[in-house]
């Protein structure tokens, strides 16, 4: 999609820190980081959001796989993180092209903000 932000980072239309890449799945550094370690990963296809997984998709399981193998990478999965997947408008989804931003490497207080 032309008009997708992350549909350019993986094109490499626009640059990204990377820290994980495959066939299916890019994982970079958000560059406004809400957390010391905060990485967005999305699919390499576009899909809009959760909702448009087919259930027989392995896709979403795939992406927190690599979430989970990030932390462990980043050092944060012992202390905690978490995983944050905002869907549609009122959700606080922003950019519609399905991503889970990682967080960790501090206190992470909930509820968030």
């Amino acid at each position: 999609m032309s008009d997708c932000i992350f549909c350019s980072i993986v094109n490499g239309d626009i640059p990204s820190n990377k820290v994980y890449e495959d066939d299916e799945i890019l994982a970079f550094r958000d560059i406004a980081p809400e957390a010391p370690v905060h990485i967005v990963i999305v699919p390499k296809l576009h899909v809009a959001n959760i909702l448009e997984l087919d259930e027989s998709s392995d896709l979403g399981q795939k992406m927190l796989k690599v979430a989970s193998r990030i932390a462990k990478d980043e050092g944060i999965a012992e202390s905690g993180f978490r995983i944050v997947n905002n869907c549609n408008a009122d959700g606080g989804q922003t950019v519609f092209h399905l991503h889970f931003h990682l967080l960790g490497g501090r206190n992470l207080k909930w509820p968030p903000g």
